[in-house]
C-alpha cells in the first residue's frame, strides 16, 4: 500500500511536469519555427496523458493495467504519425529554425525529463503499467538529445535539414516504442481476457 502510494505521488509529479513543458517548449517550438522541438513538445503532451492513464489503472486489476498500457502504445504510435505529418510541412517551407532557442528549451526539457526518469526508476519494472511508463519517459530523454544535436547542426549549417533529420529520428523513437508497448501489452492482456471468457 505504501509502494502504491509512492507511485501515485510520483505519477502526479512527473505528470504535472511534462503538462506544464509541454506548454512551454510547444510555444518556443511555434516561435523557432522548430519540427524537431515541437515534436518533443507534443511528445510532452502525450506523457502527461499517459501518466494520468497510468495514474487511472494504480488501484485497478491486471486487466486495466495492461489496457491502459495498450492506450498509451496506441498514442505513441499517433504521435509518431503526427510527427512525420509535421515533417512534410517544414520540407515544403525550408525555413531553418532558431538555434538558440532550440537549444534553451530543449535542454530545459532534458532536465525536466531526466527528473522524470529518475523518480520513475524504481518503479519501471513494477508491471506492464509501470513499465509503459518509464517507457515514455526514456524516449523523451532521447527525444530531447536529439532536439539539442539538431540546434546545434541548425547553428552551424544555417539549414533547417538537421532540425528535420532529427524530427524524423524522434518520429522513429516513437514508432519503434509503440510497437513495443502494444505488442507487450496486447501479450498480456490476452491470457486475462481469455481466463474471463
Amino acid at each position: 500500500m505504501a509502494r502504491q502510494r509512492d507511485q501515485r505521488r510520483v505519477l502526479i509529479a512527473v505528470l504535472a511536469l511534462n503538462a506544464v513543458m509541454f506548454v512551454l517548449e510547444f510555444g518556443a517550438g511555434v516561435i523557432a519555427n522548430s519540427a524537431a522541438l515541437m515534436a518533443d513538445a507534443v511528445d510532452m503532451f502525450g506523457d502527461a496523458f499517459v501518466y494520468g492513464l497510468s495514474l487511472y489503472a494504480l488501484d485497478r486489476g491486471f486487466k486495466w493495467k495492461a489496457g491502459a498500457a495498450l492506450a498509451k502504445g496506441g498514442l505513441i504510435l499517433l504521435f509518431g504519425l503526427g510527427v512525420l505529418v509535421e515533417i512534410g510541412a517544414r520540407i515544403t517551407s525550408g525555413v531553418p529554425p532558431s538555434s538558440l532557442l532550440m537549444l534553451a528549451f530543449g535542454g530545459l526539457a532534458l532536465a525536466v525529463n531526466l527528473t522524470c526518469l529518475s523518480l520513475l526508476w524504481r518503479f519501471r519494472a513494477q508491471d506492464v503499467n509501470m513499465s509503459s511508463t518509464f517507457e515514455c519517459s526514456r524516449n523523451d530523454v532521447v527525444a530531447n538529445v536529439g532536439v539539442l544535436i539538431a540546434a546545434v547542426a541548425v547553428g552551424f549549417t544555417g539549414s533547417a535539414w538537421p532540425d528535420i533529420v532529427i524530427a524524423v529520428l524522434i518520429a522513429a523513437v516513437f514508432l519503434r516504442s509503440a510497437v513495443r508497448v502494444i505488442s507487450q501489452a496486447w501479450a498480456e492482456l490476452g491470457p486475462v481476457t481469455r481466463r474471463e471468457i
